[in-house]
């Protein structure tokens, strides 16, 4: 793939997504393309692409998308994000529930991967909700399709469970032949769905969330793009809602929208209610 050609993939792919792939990014993004050419025969870079844009059910599209964004992670990572979100937002997250007098909290992990982040914060709602008269649920959405139906199965490594406490993870994982099962009390409140955050008709079906985490997702988008998801993470956001990005992001280079929220644990993003 000469750069003439990445540019012109990298381009369909950003317009398509909203993922920017740099330039520094040209071998590796040849190498993913070359492994899907080799799969299906095809030869010349040219072809591929016109294979890519016209395969009439999106299906290789989908495949190269998944091949270009498995990202490693584990639970309990970013370990003092999830103790703020445990101990000093969520009873923020109660008492406006206590007043409104609604009963269930709503959290969203944008660009879940394989699902790690998902059955962490729900592990942390189960017990910080445990014998208070509220509920929980957790929507779980990545473009990568591959990688939902790894965490659909919710079965993890040694390396993928190294940070789990040992007592949560005797409640809330079974030792099976294939690895560590995530206990079906868990996965059923987990809700994983194939979202492209680009695409405003899929964005707009997710709304009412009392926290939404989106840790080192917008580091793939450009500036407008980044925007464009930060103000439907804002509309989905109830009033007084947090926003949990990566250690190295910052909102207020994307958007002033939110206001900034110290807490003793970290600082986080919040929607003003």
């Amino acid at each position: 793939m000469n750069r003439e050609e990445f540019r012109t993939l990298s381009e369909y792919i950003y317009r398509k997504t909203g993922i920017k792939f740099e330039e520094n990014k040209l071998y590796y993004v040849e190498r993913k393309v070359s492994e899907r050419m080799a799969w299906l025969g095809i030869s010349e870079f040219r072809r591929y692409f016109y294979y890519l844009r016209f395969e009439p059910d999106g299906g290789e599209f989908q495949e190269l998308i998944n091949s270009l964004t498995v990202n490693e992670t584990y639970f309990f990572r970013e370990y003092y994000q999830l103790k703020c979100f445990a101990e000093e937002a969520l009873p923020e997250i109660l008492e406006r529930k206590k007043v409104a007098g609604h009963s269930l909290v709503k959290v969203w992990s944008a660009g879940c991967s394989t699902g790690e982040e998902p059955y962490t914060l729900a592990i942390i709602l189960n017990e910080m909700l445990e014998g208070l008269p509220y509920g929980f649920l957790v929507d779980a959405s990545d473009i990568n399709t591959g990688v939902l139906e790894f965490a659909r199965h919710g079965v993890y490594g040694d390396r993928a469970v190294k940070d789990v406490p040992h007592t949560y993870k005797e409640r809330y994982f079974l030792k099976t032949p294939a690895g560590w099962e995530v206990v079906p009390e868990i996965k059923q409140k987990v809700s994983f769905l194939q979202v492209n955050l680009l695409d405003k008709n899929e964005m707009r079906k997710l709304s009412g969330y009392d926290a939404i985490f989106c840790r080192n997702v917008l580091i793939y988008f450009d500036d407008v793009a980044r925007r464009e998801v930060a103000l439907e993470f804002y509309r989905a956001l109830l009033p007084g809602g947090f926003i949990f990005l990566g250690h190295s992001e910052s909102m207020s280079r994307i958007t002033p929208v939110f206001r900034l929220k110290k807490f003793q644990n970290a600082i986080i993003y919040q929607k003003p209610g």
